[in-house]
This record gives structure tokens, sequence and C-alpha cells, in this order.
């Protein structure tokens, strides 16, 4: 592994710094009026990290309206996958991913050399976006398949930083689904490795927070619990609400103590309904 992650395309421009820096993550108003398709999806990426989902669809919209170029229309198809997944619409989220798939792999577009993501990164956004549609539909043979062809198309020295971190992500959750606590924690732990590195806050934050998830699994609660109190705060000082929704479900259930559970779950709830206000609608149980 190379010893400082490389970024593969320019992160200069004050959108490109807000979706993958460190950052507050803000609303659309609070945001710079985008210049270019490259421009909407940095701000659909800022608002979907907030948990700004109606905002978010909406940037995805004007995207497709300002651009043929099938990186960024890929690009967007998975963005839209990943906002539906992180509500439980797996099998819908599938759907967009697919697409993302559809407009990217036939082609041999690569993008704008170091001013935009290429067609590597969006391939990799399309198949490991996926592994995570079959993972949330209990599909583990799928996922995997998947992911292995999306670790096929990454560079050999983990040089691209965020594909590399996600591919980490589905890995660790995959591990988690099939009952295998310690690879699951190697992924995650992979995961902060190569977030520490790169400059995105957001990915650092759920990186850990998928350690403490897998040290939950591994038996390691009072682990689990501390790691996710600190994740907690990180959520709360940057505006992740969708992350800080996860980490309150995660620390419901590993709290020791009645009362902090209860506190857990009292904030989860606060964050699903702040959610729904944003245009962000969870699957309810028992439908696809």
């Amino acid at each position: 592994m190379s010893a400082s992650p490389i970024l593969i395309y320019s992160e200069s421009t004050p959108l490109a710094a807000a979706a993958f820096g460190d950052r507050r993550a803000l609303g659309a108003a609070e945001l710079p009026v985008p210049r270019s398709a490259l421009d909407s999806w940095h701000r659909a990426v800022i608002l979907g990290g907030g948990g700004h989902y109606a905002a978010a669809r909406a940037e995805l919209r004007l995207l497709r309206s300002r651009t043929t170029d099938p990186v960024l229309l890929s690009l967007a198809a998975s963005t839209e996958g990943s906002l539906l997944r992180q509500l439980g619409w797996h099998a819908r989220a599938a759907v967009a991913d697919g697409r993302a798939a559809a407009l990217i792999l036939p082609t041999r577009a690569e993008g704008r050399s170091g001013v935009g993501p290429d067609r590597t990164d969006a391939v990799c956004d399309a198949l490991t976006g996926l592994a995570a549609d079959a993972l949330g539909t209990g599909r583990l043979t799928l996922a995997t398949h998947l992911l292995w062809r999306s670790h096929d198309g990454l560079d050999p020295e983990q040089l691209r930083w965020r594909p590399w971190v996600r591919w980490h992500w589905v890995s660790a959750e995959t591990a988690l689904a099939s009952g295998r606590a310690d690879p699951a924690r190697t992924h995650a732990e992979a995961a902060v490795e190569l977030a520490e590195r790169g400059p995105s806050i957001r990915h650092r934050i759920k990186s850990r927070l998928l350690v403490a998830a897998a040290a939950a699994a591994g038996g390691d609660a009072e682990h689990a619990r501390v790691l996710a109190e600190a994740v907690a705060a990180e959520c709360r000082e940057y505006g992740l609400l969708p992350l800080r929704w996860a980490c309150a479900m995660l620390r419901a259930g590993v709290s020791a103590d009645a009362d902090a559970a209860t506190a857990a779950g009292t904030e989860a709830a606060e964050c699903a309904a702040a959610i729904a206000r944003r245009g962000g609608r969870f699957r309810p149980a028992g439908v696809a």
C-alpha cells in the first residue's frame, strides 16, 4: 500500500472540498450555486451526507439535465442508489446502481483528467453499490462476486482512496452479515487507515463506525460503546445526520446501562424524524 494515497482528481473547488473535505455538512441554501454538472454531483454528495434527501435528489435531476457525460451520469445514478440504500430501499437502489453500471461499463469514457472523477471511479461506485444492494436483499454470494469484480478494477497500490474505502466498507458489511466478525474488523480498520490519509471527514467517521460495529459483533461491547460514543460526537459536530442515526441505533444495542440505551434510542428516533422532514423515507418492515 502506498504510504500516502494520492487524490485522483483535483478537489480545489469549494464544492469539491465540502463534498470530500473536513467541513460541516451544509444545506442547499448555504452552498455555492453549481456552475457545472460536476458541481451538481458534489452538491448532491454534500446534501446526502447531511441527510437532505429531497434536495440531493433535486440536484441529481439537475445534473442529468446538464450533461451527457457517461461518467457523471453513472455517478449520479450510483449516488441515487446510495441515498435509497441509506433508507433501507435496497431493491430500489439496485435499479439505480444497475443503471449506473449500464451507463459506464460499455463505454471507454475516461472523464476529465485531473479535474473530475473518471471511468474507474464510476465503475467501482456502480459495482460496489450493486454489491451493497445484494447484501441488503440477502444475496451474500452475489455481493461477494460483485465486490471482487470491483476489486479487479482498482489499482493494486490503493491510490484511489475513495473507491477503496467504499470497497472496504461493503466488504466489512458483507463479513458482518455472514457472521464473520474478524474479517469485518480487518476491512473496517483498513478503511479507517485509508480514510485517515484522505481528505474526507465523512469517510473517516463512517469507517470508525464500522469498526465499532465489528467490535460489537465480535463480542467486545465495551470497546464498541466507547468507539460509538466518539463517533456520535463527531456526527453531531459535522452535521452528518444519517451517520448519527446509524450510530445511535448501534449505541442503543451495545449500551450496558438501560438509561444510556434509552437515550440512544430516543436520539435515533429524533434523527429519523429529522430525516423525514428533509425528504428521507425509511423503508417500512415487510415492504420490498
